[in-house]
Formats: C-alpha cells, sequence, structure tokens
C-alpha cells in the first residue's frame, strides 16, 4: 500500500510538460525554461521536452554506439565487395569497379530518400527503425527453386545466399581462387540482397544523424556546442565501426570465409537496431512537416501566377504569417536574391483574409526554396570531390591486390590498408578541437576563430587531389616492378599505399564532417533531415560519376585491340593514367568551389526566443 501511495504522487519534473506549455502561468514558465528545451523538441508523449528527462549525452552516446554497429555490420559487406565480384562473380577489374560505383551511389542516394520520408511523414526515429529492420532482419517466406530459406531482407539475406549457393567449390573466393558460374536467378537473388543493404543503410543514415543532432538544444549554449561535437564524433563512430570490419572482417572475407563474415554482419546489425530500440523513451522529437515537394511547387505556381506584378523595394509589405508557431521551426528573414520568387508573397485583394497556398505564400517559404537553390553550386562541387573517397575504397584496393602484401608467412588483404585512413579520420577529428585549433591560431596570430565550413572542405578538396596524385605516383612506381607473366603482381610492397590513404583520411576529416555541418545549419529547420541527406547525396553522384570517367575511358584507351587503363591485369594497363586524370579534374573542381564558396550567402533566421515573443 505504501508503493502505491508513493507512485500515485507525480513528481515536480512531471509537471513540466504542462507548465512549459501553460500560457497562463508565464511567470512560472520563466522559471522553469530551463527545465524545458527552446528548441521546440517534444517528448515520446508529444509534450515538451525536459531536459533532464530527455536527450542530451545520454541519448546520444546510443545512437553512436548504433552508428557505430550499423557501419560496421555494412562495411563487413562494402569492403570486399570488389574482389567479391572478381572471384566469386568472375567480373573483370573495370566491371567490378563499375559494379562497385553503381551500388555505392545507390546507397547514397537512398539516403535521400529516407530524408525525404523522415521530415515529410515518419519523423526521424522511426526512419531510422524502419530502415535498420530492412538493412538486418527476416521478412516474408521466400520459396523457388534455389533454397527453402525465408528471404529475406538485407544482411540475413546475403548471409543466406552466400551460405546457400554462392560459394561454389571449395575453397573458392579467395584472391585468385574463381568460383564456378552462377545461373541468371542466382545472380538476381544475390543482387536484390545487396540493394535491400543499399536501402537499409542509406535509408537511415541522414535521419540517424540529424536524429543524434535533434537530442541537443541549439538554444542552450552548453548543448549547442555538444551538438556539433555530437556530429564530429559521429563520424568518428562511423569510422571505428569501419576499423573492425577493415581489419578483423576483411581479413576472414579474404580467406574466402564469406559466409562467416556476413553472419558477424548481421549479428552486429540486429545488435545496433536493439540498442536505438533501447532509448525510446528517453530521445527528443521533432514532428514531420509535410511534403516539400508540395510547399515548393506552391511558390512556383504563386510566383508565375503573379509574374506581372511589380516587386516591392527591400521585400517590403511581403507577407509572412506572425500568428502561427509551428513547433521546433522558426522563420527565414527576406534576402534580395532570385527575386523572381519574392512575387509569391505579394499579397493582392484576390487573396482575401484567407489566403489559397497556392496563390500566396509565406516569405519564410519563399526562403526555403532560396535556400536550396543557393545550395545547388555548392552540392554541384562536392559531386566530384566524391569520386577520391570513391576510388580509394574500389581502385585503391584493385592497386593493392596487385601488390607485394606478404609480411613473413602473412598475406594482407588489401582492402586492410584502408584502416590507415580511418585512423587518420578518427585522430584528426578528436585532436581538431584540443591540439589543431590552437596550433592554427598560433601559427596565424588571428582571433580565435576556427575556419568556416566552406574553408574546411576547401581545404579538404585540395589534399584530396594530393592524394589522387600520391595514387598515380604509387602506381607509376608499381608498374616498373610489375612481374611478367600473367599473374597480376608486383614486388612492390602494399605499405607504399599509406601516404594516399592517410591525405585521403585527412581529406575526410575536413570534407565530410565540414560539409554535414555546412548542409545541416543552412537549410531551413523542416528540411534538416534532407539537408544531410543532399550532402550524402552528393556522394551517390561522386559514385556514378566515377563509373561513368571509368567507363568513358576505357573505351577511348581499349580501342584498337589495346587492354586500356584499367584492365582484367593492372600490370598491362596505366592505372597511374586514370589518377592523374582524376587528379586533374579534382583540381578544376577546387577552383570552381572556390568561385562558388566566395558567393554565397549564409541563411538567416530568427531566435528562437523571437519567434516565442511575436507568437
Amino acid at each position: 500500500m505504501e508503493s502505491r501511495k508513493e507512485s500515485s504522487q507525480p513528481s515536480t519534473t512531471d509537471h513540466l510538460p504542462i507548465l512549459c506549455n501553460n500560457d497562463n502561468l508565464q511567470n512560472v514558465k520563466n522559471m522553469l525554461l530551463d527545465e524545458c528545451t527552446r528548441d521546440g523538441s517534444l517528448d515520446w508523449h508529444g509534450k515538451p521536452a525536459v531536459k533532464r528527462k530527455t536527450g542530451g549525452w545520454k541519448s546520444g552516446m546510443l545512437l553512436l554506439v548504433n552508428e557505430g554497429l550499423a557501419t560496421l555490420a555494412f562495411t563487413g559487406v562494402e569492403v570486399n565487395m570488389v574482389l567479391f565480384s572478381k572471384s566469386v562473380l568472375r567480373q573483370s577489374n573495370a566491371e567490378a569497379a563499375n559494379m562497385f560505383s553503381t551500388w555505392m551511389g545507390s546507397v547514397y542516394l537512398f539516403s535521400l530518400l529516407g530524408a525525404f520520408i523522415s521530415d515529410s511523414y515518419l519523423g526521424r526515429y522511426l526512419t531510422c527503425v524502419v530502415f535498420q529492420v530492412i538493412l538486418t532482419m527476416v521478412s516474408q517466406p521466400f520459396s523457388g527453386p534455389i533454397s527453402p530459406y525465408h528471404s529475406l531482407e538485407g544482411l540475413v539475406a546475403l548471409s543466406l545466399t552466400t551460405q546457400t549457393f554462392m560459394l561454389k567449390s571449395k575453397g573458392c573466393g579467395r584472391i585468385g581462387e574463381l568460383c564456378d558460374a552462377h545461373s541468371p536467378i542466382e545472380i538476381a537473388i544475390f543482387y536484390v540482397s545487396i540493394y535491400l543493404i543499399a536501402l537499409g543503410n542509406g535509408g537511415a543514415e541522414p535521419a540517424l544523424a540529424t536524429f543524434g543532432a535533434d537530442q541537443f538544444d541549439e538554444e542552450d549554449p552548453e548543448e549547442k556546442q555538444a551538438k556539433t561535437t555530437f556530429l564530429s564524433y559521429f563520424y568518428v563512430a562511423l569510422n571505428l565501426g569501419s576499423l573492425i570490419s577493415e581489419t578483423i572482417l576483411v581479413y576472414i572475407e579474404t580467406m574466402g570465409e564469406y559466409v562467416l563474415a556476413f553472419w558477424i554482419s548481421s549479428l552486429c546489425g540486429f545488435i545496433a537496431l536493439i540498442a536505438i530500440v533501447s532509448g525510446s523513451f528517453r530521445y527528443r522529437h521533432f514532428k514531420p512537416s509535410g511534403n516539400p515537394i508540395s510547399r515548393f511547387s506552391q511558390v512556383i505556381v504563386a510566383s508565375v501566377r503573379k509574374i506581372k506584378l511589380q516587386l516591392p523595394s527591400n521585400g517590403d509589405g511581403l507577407y509572412e504569417d506572425f500568428t502561427r508557431n509551428d513547433s521546433g521551426t522558426r522563420r527565414i528573414y527576406h534576402t534580395n536574391d532570385f527575386k523572381f520568387f519574392d512575387r509569391a508573397s505579394i499579397m493582392t485583394p484576390d487573396d482575401g483574409e484567407n489566403p489559397h497556398p497556392w496563390r500566396l505564400c509565406t516569405v519564410t517559404q519563399v526562403e526555403e526554396v532560396k535556400c536550396v537553390l543557393r545550395l545547388l553550386p555548392i552540392w554541384l562541387c562536392t559531386i566530384l570531390s566524391s569520386v577520391v573517397f570513391i576510388q580509394m575504397i574500389s581502385l585503391f584496393v584493385e592497386q593493392g591486390a596487385a601488390m607485394n602484401r606478404k609480411i613473413s608467412n602473412f598475406h594482407i588483404p588489401p582492402a586492410s590498408m584502408t584502416v590507415f585512413d580511418i585512423i587518420s579520420t578518427s585522430v584528426f577529428i578528436i585532436c581538431y578541437d584540443k591540439l589543431i585549433l590552437p596550433l592554427y591560431v598560433k601559427l596565424t596570430k588571428t582571433k580565435p576563430n576556427p575556419p568556416s565550413e566552406l574553408q574546411r572542405m576547401g581545404i579538404g578538396l585540395a589534399i584530396a587531389t594530393a592524394a589522387i596524385i600520391t595514387a598515380g605516383v604509387v602506381e607509376h612506381h608499381r608498374l616498373k616492378y610489375a612481374s611478367e607473366g600473367p599473374k597480376e603482381t608486383s614486388s612492390l610492397s602494399i605499405f607504399w599505399q599509406t601516404p594516399q590513404y592517410v591525405l585521403v583520411g585527412i581529406a575526410e576529416a575536413f570534407t565530410y564532417v565540414a560539409q554535414w555541418e555546412f548542409f545541416a545549419a543552412q537549410v531551413p529547420d523542416k528540411l534538416k533531415s534532407i539537408g544531410l541527406g543532399l550532402s550524402m547525396c552528393s556522394s551517390a553522384m561522386g559514385s556514378y560519376t566515377s563509373s561513368i570517367i571509368l567507363s568513358v575511358v576505357m573505351k577511348i584507351t581499349s580501342k584498337n585491340g589495346k587492354p586500356g587503363w584499367v584492365p582484367a591485369n593492372l600490370n598491362d594497363g596505366h592505372l597511374d593514367r586514370f589518377f592523374f586524370l582524376c587528379a586533374a579534374l579534382t583540381a578544376l573542381n577546387l577552383v570552381f568551389f572556390i568561385s562558388c564558396a566566395k558567393k554565397y550567402k549564409n541563411i538567416v533566421v530568427e531566435r528562437r526566443d523571437e519567434a516565442r515573443d511575436m507568437s
């Protein structure tokens, strides 16, 4: 009885959501404002989130663990996909690289789909859970001539497929040990499984990063700094997951034990799913804001309808709704570029007291369209920069496979060299605020203002150019020590690849973290996941661009019976020339990026306290 009495008495913090949402108790609300988040976030029950009960690093750590394990699971498949394609699917170097680029492009393209669903309909938490279920779990029954197993989503599907019929002939799958040919239906089932993995991983990624950032109140100075730190640590968690895959799982796979490696990936994916679900009642949430395509279309249609109207000077008199208080969203101040769209906010007598959204739009709605348009040139620049990072996990691996990988009786898996990329990226991110930034301020003798996101992206592009040049020099040197005959080998040690991997890692630390921060900051509140999805989608376009460049180069260089620059046997080609070509394109891209960055105008939004006062 005593315990029932105690449980029936609510604590003070249980009343906080009510008090924070009660307009009649303004004084009490101000007193308790520090107890509630100021960014409009909600708890599991849809009430204003209480700081002590929700969000913060307790929620953030769960999501970092989830990201690390999910990345480990995905990278266990990704890291040796090129060699799997060559040994198990019997593809050539160019075919394997193209297949990998297309598949990786799909991963990042699905990230834009996941971001759209997250911001528009499901919300970030539910989007993460749904897509991670697709990544990992078993679903519908499958019956067919191949297998009595159940089918299959993602990692479980790939594990069963590989175990059942992909590794035909004992001992196949190792480097140089080809498996027997497969039937078209077997190949089709394999491709379905890996594209389900692409859908599950890609769809969840932008929603997970944004959902993690949501756990920190940007109106609180301490939590705002923690949000920036979280995005950096999110990338570190991604790299640590990759590190385990690219050292342990890649060795297992190089020995031909793909079945064991894929089942380990499946287990990690399942544990990641448990981790995110376990914190369900602690998370902070933002409501999905509806279909952005509809809002953008309304601005375009309204602008065209009023094309004959005279634009007011400096945006005076344009329509804005100050009575509406959308939870977690801020109004955007008017800007003078893309003035054509300002016509959508001009009020006319025909609009009446209750204007139709396809005739009259708010300044904020118009500015949302302008924000996306301003981002497009920067986004286009990030596409070609992604080509370098795609090369690292495809052609760098093929290059390493053709080098001397032997240390005593141990053969180094070529994909394991990416460990130098991961370590350099993680160390650089962790040391950036504590060591590198203070050193930068001391050497430049400037005020303690860190480089902006765009400046860091530019530095990353310059380092990426140096990395791909280094890869070309190494390949040129490797060819001098290439073995004669049919075997694709060279006496040059694989450790000559270390500098190019380290440079790519530092370039990643500059480029990707800054790119995530930039796109998250420069999109409206209603499009946060889409902002990160757009950033990740540039990697998809980079993958497809890499595939197109490689296909065009092979078509041109393999005329008249020549083997081409990237033939089945790298010793017969000129992979170094292909690397130098990519370096030249990356350098041109850097020049274009600098031009776009100088012209870019940052988004300007109202402060949360201004939003509350106006409402």
